[in-house]
């Protein structure tokens, strides 16, 4: 085991006991929504849609906020609606949510998909299927539906990352390749520490934040 790692599990052993309790109580959330139905499932897709290239506070907000009407207002309304919650990308991502909603059954699609090729062939149709998911925010979105087995590299994990000396830079940008490469070390992480990468992520961000959110 490489001192950064070392170093980084240290650290992270070190806020168990501040953040152990909420985390797992989030972890629980997470299951529980797992065993929830395709409306749920789509609000949480419409949460991760949202919170890309702006902040998960915002996204909790307008969540609560919108309910439902992720599903049944119109495209105007909905940007109507995000503007007014101040969301900088309105207009986008009204349109992204309206057209993902031929994919309503959310939850129907995912779980097939795990079912015949895994968590991972499900994170790629994700990315391949909604417009407005990339690899992160599918792996988001399957983190904070139960499946804890993927990466989500925002920026605040690759900021501790390169802090800790785990990656030598930070990319603006992650293509599939430069993701999964990331990914890997980070599962490689979460292995030593003895948990899951979704879960190890949110001791993470904790760790970058003070918070844990979702």
């Amino acid at each position: 085991m490489s001192e950064p790692v070392l170093s980084l599990i240290s650290s992270i052993e070190k806020v168990e006991n501040q953040a152990g309790r909420i985390i797992s109580e989030r972890v629980e959330q997470f299951l529980d929504l797992n065993r929830k139905g395709n409306e749920e499932w789509f609000s949480e897709l419409c949460f991760c849609i949202l919170t890309a290239n702006s902040s998960a506070e915002l996204g909790i907000k307008i969540q609560n906020e919108i309910g439902d009407g992720f599903l049944h207002l119109s495209e105007s309304e909905l940007v109507k609606e995000l503007k007014r919650l101040g969301h900088r990308f309105w207009r986008t991502r009204a349109g992204f949510i309206v057209r993902a909603r031929k994919f309503s059954r959310i939850r129907d699609i995912v779980v097939d998909s795990i079912e015949s090729g895994g968590v991972s062939e499900a994170r790629e149709w994700l990315v391949k299927n909604i417009k407005g998911i990339g690899y992160k925010e599918a792996s988001h979105f399957l983190r904070n539906v139960g499946y804890f087995d993927l990466a989500i590299l925002d920026r605040h994990i690759l900021a501790v990352m390169h802090k800790y000396g785990i990656l030598n830079e930070i990319s603006k940008t992650l293509t599939r390749k430069r993701y999964l490469e990331i990914e890997q070390k980070f599962v490689e992480i979460a292995d030593l520490a003895g948990m899951k990468p979704g879960i190890l992520d949110l001791y993470v961000w904790y760790m970058r934040t003070g918070k844990v959110l979702k």
